[in-house]
């Protein structure tokens, strides 16, 4: 199984955040923001529902890694972060590298923007911001995402969907959420 069928098949199944979120949350009840911690990674998120895990083997270009996912969906928009720990420090950058290249290829993204950006929390992380399309209908999707290392771990937080229904402001309280520790 791919890395995107994974996270889309898992999207699929089903306190304090401060004040940006109250107001998020008072002007849409679509957002149902919540402060999600993980049982499996070292990481702390803001997911606008309530979310579910699990566990899956994938292969990660040759890798086989035990990757867990907590992921919410909210009108047609996945939220996801992904982990995977892996014990050997001089695979880390390769697998953490062909995460983010099987994104970007699972929506054809032929162009984003990458950048580092600081975590909360302090850690180094890589934010890709990216447009391409999905499935059948070739629908225009966005995809906004941070990608990191952390001790053992190899972290992904994505937002990813319609154009149409992923504004930017969104994504990006999720992403400031997206706290490593």
């Amino acid at each position: 199984m791919s890395y995107f069928s994974f996270a889309h098949a898992f999207a699929s199944r089903r306190l304090s955040a401060g004040l940006l979120i109250m107001a998020l949350c008072a002007c849409s009840p679509t957002w149902n923001w919540r402060e999600v911690s993980s049982t499996d990674a070292p990481y702390t998120v803001l997911l606008p529902a309530k979310p579910t895990s699990y566990t899956r083997p994938l292969d990660l270009n040759g890798l086989q890694v035990d990757m867990s996912m907590t992921a919410a969906e909210v009108s047609e928009v996945n939220f996801a972060v992904a982990s995977a720990k892996i014990t050997d420090a001089g695979q880390r950058q390769a697998a953490l590298t062909n995460m983010q290249a099987a994104m970007l290829r699972n929506i054809g993204s032929e162009q984003h923007s990458e950048k580092l950006v600081m975590l909360k929390g302090g850690a180094p992380a890589t934010e890709i911001v990216a447009q391409g399309q999905a499935g059948r209908n070739k629908t225009p999707v966005m995809l906004y995402a941070r990608f990191a290392i952390h001790g053992e771990y190899v972290i992904q937080a994505i937002a990813l969907g319609p154009k149409a229904q992923l504004a930017p402001d969104i994504a990006e309280t999720f992403l400031t959420s997206f706290t490593l520790h």
